[in-house]
């Protein structure tokens, strides 16, 4: 009899509709690509760094009941004083499940959590594309996500766009 009443919980948990919340990432992809290196091949020969300009913009929109793609789009330019050296877009985005997630934290998610999982794999397309210009790697240095978050609710407050775009601090390896 112990045994019966052990199960119970477990049979009565079974049965019961599961309203944890979940989320799952069910896709990542690359959306657009864009490498352009206009002054080739007089770009090699020149004896300048590039000044290196970054530009974030992060975004989501429903894609499906419970679904929702969130889109990091990056925009890098690379400047010398004789014209541009290159110039790379990219528009990286994943397809995010959320089952029971709370509509006050649903926001909080798709706008840090999301690109914070998204950031490390358009990191890496983007390094790989300017190397494959025959570039040195741009290594962009981790971005705080939650910081731009809050940033972007601050501007909203204040009445200003709802765009944020950031210079972010980069690295060259």
């Amino acid at each position: 009899m112990a045994d019966e009443q052990g199960d119970a919980p477990d049979q009565a948990a079974a049965g019961a509709p599961d309203e944890a919340p979940r989320v799952n990432i069910l896709a990542q992809y690359v959306k657009d690509l864009s490498f352009e290196n206009p002054n080739s091949p007089g770009v090699y020969q020149a004896n300048e760094t590039p000044k290196i300009d970054v530009q974030f913009n992060i975004g989501s929109n429903g894609a499906g009941e419970n679904v929702w793609e969130v889109l990091l789009k990056i925009d890098v330019s690379a400047k010398l004083e004789q014209g541009t050296a290159f110039q790379v877009e990219l528009a990286y985005a994943g397809l995010f499940g959320l089952t029971n997630v709370p509509e006050q934290q649903r926001e909080p998610f798709l706008l840090v959590e999301a690109p914070r999982i998204l950031f490390p794999f358009a990191r890496r397309i983007l390094a790989d594309t300017v190397r494959d210009g025959n570039f040195p790697p741009l290594m962009l240095e981790p971005i705080d996500f939650a910081a731009l978050y809050m940033q972007q609710k601050a501007q909203l407050a204040q009445g200003g766009s709802d765009n944020v775009n950031i210079d972010s601090p980069i690295g060259q390896a």
